[in-house]
């Protein structure tokens, strides 16, 4: 009997690694076994898989909560798959799918049927992945009909802005020790001369009867 192992992925707006190491732990692994990598699971250049990698030996044993902890890309799956119970040697258990246990069934046809519900799901994970990032590409595209406007929305120039560029045309302050009196950065103070300045020109080439 080999030693037992987990692995958990979480991406950076998920929540749910608490309940990954909950199902984990449920089976008996050691938390010190236990590897976790928080970042998306479109490829396998992970730090944590590939310590976890290294650590494995022949006859040991991997938990997984879910098939999509391993990755949403349908042939890195396979790849991974393959790599883990043909190449490492190890046993794999996925926990949310009792069929997907490599301790199970060695014969011939539970081979098979691992093989096939692997298949299954993994192109299932992809296509959902694909749906959502479609759906928010809709999303998007319908907001931006909308008129809805994504991004930071920029910073109102404050009313001491004229007399701080003032001092920093005449020389008495630098762009820096400027931006600092606003506490903007330097490259925002220059953006709002920039703007100032076309303002001023803008309103110079307009008739005095006009405004």
């Amino acid at each position: 009997m080999g030693e037992q192992y987990g692995y958990i992925r979480v991406s950076t707006k998920e929540q749910n690694e608490a309940r990954q190491i909950i199902a984990i732990t449920e089976q008996g692994v050691s938390r010190s076994h236990i590897y976790t990598d928080r970042q998306s699971g479109k490829d396998f250049n992970r730090p944590q898989y590939k310590k976890l990698l290294k650590k494995l030996r022949p006859g040991d044993l991997l938990y997984v909560e879910s098939i999509d902890r391993l990755g949403r890309n349908y042939e890195e799956i396979q790849h991974q798959w393959k790599k883990l119970t043909k190449e490492i040697h190890v046993d794999i258990c996925v926990i949310d799918m009792p069929l997907l246990d490599t301790r199970i069934g060695k014969d011939l046809m539970g081979a098979f049927i691992a093989d096939l519900v692997l298949q299954i799901l993994a192109f299932v994970s992809e296509r959902e992945r694909d749906s959502i990032r479609q759906r928010q590409a809709e999303g998007i595209a319908a907001a931006k009909a909308r008129g809805v406007k994504f991004g930071r929305r920029p910073l109102e120039i404050p009313h001491e802005f004229n007399e701080i560029k003032l001092a920093w045309l005449c020389g008495e302050l630098s762009a820096r020790k400027a931006a600092d009196a606003l506490n903007v950065s330097a490259k925002t103070f220059l953006k709002w001369t920039s703007i100032a300045e076309k303002r001023r020109i803008v309103e110079k080439s307009i008739p005095c009867a006009s405004l």
